[in-house]
């Protein structure tokens, strides 16, 4: 007995090992081919679709279409709408692990082909020169791995059905009983695929009936959503919109199937003897968790319209700290490359509150406020905060494996990143309360010309998504008038200085805080220009 579930539990140790190795080394591979595939394909519903249930077959990832779909939305470069379509396709491209462990199962010698894939992969990835070959043998080494685990858990449940049997019964309590058995190894182990897996093989060894193993299915696919939103616990509206799209898809979904659960198994008998299927339990496991999805599909479709509406009122975020982040959502942190998205994002908005901040820092500006007004206090520490958060993200980027275009991409930002805090720094020296000498005519004069030179600079300081360098056409006449303007004012205030006009003293502190503009604005725009440059190498995404 204790031999019988060593080999159950160290079957499922495998298989979920085999999943992870298997999905991360697919992402690794794939590289930032995960973004331009889901984003050549969302103008529509069905492509959506297509584009969410083809990429999560591809990558057996679930987890990693879903951040990257909440990447595309936060970062507004894919409707809701279209967000939504993705997932639905997620959910029923996760279904291909079902259909692997059944075929895996059924038609294949697993120790003839789990093994060489083991031996393969493990030569490629410890061989493996270049990042992306080591990647693929990480990702055969897995499927390997599974296959192994999945014969293992195979054996355990053979040997086990002779003394052992899940209680099964007729009756509703008895069938809600194994549903919630699903849910609770689902949210256990983090794995709608390994519950599935368990509750196919269970059935293929005789332990389990088809009804109950089909209400294990179904619980599988309730318990995924608990993932989702414990998951989504202080992440972005945007997130929690889209968690919400995958708990309401699946409760859906799953709730109809619970209560034609007694109609539908001689419904997929039928089908799988017109498919050829055969009677394996697992074949036709597989074909009803398929048929779970493809039913939530059609009744999700005409709710869609109104499920948009109605989620895009929820999670409000007019009215959110400014102070928090928007888009550094802790849930992107496993697909480093949409991670990268996130704090590009987030540096863009960044950037747009660094310019008002710098914009305080002007005398007339500084006047206008009066020397009591908490609005520079507020703003610099606003700005400290996202810093430091954005420093938090990217310590938890880099514990994640991340392709070399991504980590050039990190590279950049984090040099956007570094120019945003000397602007930080630089404005705060010239935000002090303003001094008495706009009296003397010649300061005054050049004073206001010089404002008005920094004013259009600032004004330039724009990142038009659509066209992000649109606004950088003029910015090198604009720096030219912002340089003479400040060499203006700086050769008014040394003569005022020099003729005894204003003591030296002041004069000095007003050359030191223009100094100090001076040094913001020339650091604000290396940050405009580096972020454009990421920006423009970015894949461009359609349904937006």
């Amino acid at each position: 007995m204790t031999l019988q579930w060593t080999s159950l539990l160290g079957g499922l140790g495998l298989f979920l090992l085999g999943m992870h190795m298997l999905s991360e080394g697919l992402r690794l591979a794939a590289g930032s081919a995960l973004e331009r595939v889901l984003a050549s394909a969302t103008d529509t519903r069905l492509r959506a679709l297509a584009s969410g249930a083809v990429t999560t077959a591809m990558v057996q990832s679930s987890s990693a279409v879903t951040v990257a779909t909440i990447g595309f939305v936060n970062a507004s470069l894919l409707s809701l709408g279209a967000a939504m379509w993705v997932l639905f396709g997620a959910n029923l491209g996760t279904t291909a692990t079902g259909w692997i462990v059944a075929f895996a199962g059924v038609k294949l010698d697993i120790a003839a082909t789990a093994l060489p894939l083991i031996a393969l992969g493990a030569a490629l990835k410890l061989g493996g020169q270049q990042k992306r070959i080591a990647a693929w043998g990480q990702a055969i080494a897995g499927f390997g791995l599974l296959f192994y685990g999945i014969t293992l858990m195979q054996t355990g449940f053979a040997d086990l059905s002779s003394d052992f049997q899940v209680p099964t019964g007729q009756g509703w309590s008895a069938i809600a009983l194994q549903l919630l058995l699903g849910i609770v190894m689902t949210v256990l182990m983090q794995s709608s695929s390994a519950s599935i897996a368990i509750a196919l093989t269970a059935a293929q060894g005789g332990m389990i009936d088809l009804t109950g193993a089909a209400a294990v299915v179904i619980g599988a696919n309730i318990g995924t959503t608990v993932t989702a939103v414990l998951a989504c616990i202080g992440a972005t509206a945007n997130a929690k919109r889209v968690a919400s799209a995958h708990v309401i898809f699946n409760v859906i979904s799953a709730s109809v199937a619970f209560m034609f659960l007694p109609w539908l198994i001689p419904l997929i008998l039928t089908v799988g003897d017109w498919l050829g299927t055969g009677e394996s339990p697992a074949m036709t496991l597989a074909l009803f968790n398929t048929l779970v999805k493809v039913m939530g599909v059609v009744l999700i479709w005409p709710l869609s319209g109104w499920l948009t509406v109605f989620l895009k009122a929820r999670f409000d975020q007019s009215q959110a700290d400014p102070a928090k982040p928007m888009f550094l959502d802790q849930t992107t942190l496993p697909v480093p490359g949409m991670a990268a998205r996130a704090l590009r994002c987030e540096l863009e908005r960044m950037l747009g509150m660094a310019r008002d901040y710098v914009r305080l820092s002007a005398w007339r500006q500084t006047q206008a406020l009066g020397p009591r007004s908490s609005g520079p206090y507020q703003a610099r520490l606003d700005l400290q905060r996202l810093l430091r958060a954005s420093e938090t993200f990217v310590d938890q980027m880099n514990r994640q494996a991340m392709d070399l275009e991504t980590g050039e991409k990190l590279a950049q930002l984090l040099r956007v990143r570094r120019y945003l805090e000397n602007v930080v720094d630089n404005a705060s020296e010239a935000i002090e309360p303003p001094q008495d000498f706009l009296s003397d005519p010649a300061v005054n004069d050049s004073d206001l010309h010089y404002a008005d030179c920094f004013e259009g600079l600032l004004e330039s300081v724009v990142i038009d998504p659509e066209e992000p360098g649109k606004h950088m056409a003029d910015q090198a006449e604009l720096e030219v008038a912002f340089e003479q303007g400040y060499e203006s004012l700086k050769q008014a205030l040394l003569s005022a200085g020099a003729s005894g006009r204003w003591p030296v003293e002041p004069m000095e502190r007003a050359l030191r805080r223009i100094s100090a503009q001076r040094r913001a604005i020339q650091q604000l725009l290396k940050a405009q220009r580096w972020l454009v440059r990421a920006m423009l190498q970015a894949p461009t995404v359609s349904g937006s």
